[in-house]
């Protein structure tokens, strides 16, 4: 069924006096930065963190394909490997940051783009199996590393919306049932296929996902402030309900960079206080310029604070 456009405006209204009481209650905006994925010898201790937020690290990634042949992975069913630079992101820094900072906690981030040289496809044998073995898998992982929740970010897929929906959504069930994580996240991007799948998933399992990192990076480079806007407006639509957190990417390859704008949409969003928090992609690429934008990011949240 097609909905008019008077509704979807009640709607977006709606979505916005919501989420202002959401963020009025809650003192602190979020900040959450991936880290580990490119390998550059990044450490917990080199990103700076503001003690005004509430900061997450997001480890990437573990991946559900196996290690054994690095030149050729193969997909597991669900059995999770770690596949960020564990050596410089191990457990003991974990709990050292943790320990040094008491609003940082830790995410473990599933999927991602590539694996090897090929795409990470999120590919189970059957629901049950898959589920029965990344409950399995991550709980180890999560409990080794002293992490707190997990974010979703497959983004190639070989299973129908509905299946997707279903693993993911019963895996986050349970180990937030289990109490093996206290929140979870998911990070969709504006892609026909990657839509319907996270789509699917948040029409069935929004109430256990806390944030959406959504991808506003994965835009055209070109994007203008007035589109970025625009963009933040139809995804919280989607997201109905949803904390929508804002995003942009350090080398400044894609979406509304620091450098084109991105703070001013920030500040425009902050004026109608719709800036829950922002994430960054990524550390690794970010201690390059010592974490300039990071810092910039930071500061704007806590002044909303």
């Amino acid at each position: 069924m097609k909905l008019s456009n008077k509704f979807l405006v009640f709607l977006f209204i709606l979505q916005t006096l919501f989420l202002a009481t959401q963020a009025n209650a809650s003192n602190k905006r979020i900040f959450r930065e991936y880290i580990g994925a490119n390998f550059k010898n990044i450490k917990f201790t080199d990103v700076p963190i503001n003690p005004n937020l509430d900061f997450h690290f997001i480890l990437s990634f573990a991946i559900d394909y196996d290690t054994s042949s690095s030149s050729s992975p193969s997909p597991t069913n669900g059995n999770f490997n770690v596949f960020w630079d564990s050596d410089n992101l191990s457990p003991s820094h974990v709990l050292s940051i943790k320990r040094n900072h008491s609003n940082v906690k830790l995410a473990l981030s599933l999927g991602g783009d590539t694996v090897g040289d090929s795409f990470a496809f999120f590919k189970p044998n059957s629901v049950n199996s898959w589920v029965s073995n990344a409950v399995s898998s991550l709980t180890q992982i999560i409990k080794k590393y002293h992490l707190d929740g997990i974010d979703i970010d497959y983004e190639h897929f070989q299973s129908d919306p509905q299946t997707f929906a279903t693993c993911i959504g019963l895996l986050i069930q349970t180990l937030k049932k289990n109490k093996v994580i206290s929140f979870a996240s998911i990070a969709p991007y504006d892609d026909g296929e990657v839509q319907k799948n996270y789509l699917a998933l948040w029409k069935r399992y929004s109430h256990f996902i806390d944030y959406v990192n959504f991808q506003f990076y994965a835009y055209d480079k070109e994007t203008t402030v007035p589109q970025f806007l625009n963009y933040f407006k139809i995804q919280r639509l989607n997201y109905f309900g949803g904390k929508v957190l804002i995003s942009f990417l350090t080398e400044g390859s894609g979406g509304l960079g620091p450098e084109s704008g991105f703070f001013s949409a920030c500040k425009m969003l902050k004026s109608q206080n719709l800036l829950y928090g922002i994430f960054v992609w990524c550390a690794d690429n970010s201690k390059a310029n010592d974490f300039l934008y990071e810092k910039q990011a930071q500061n704007l949240l806590a002044s909303c604070n």
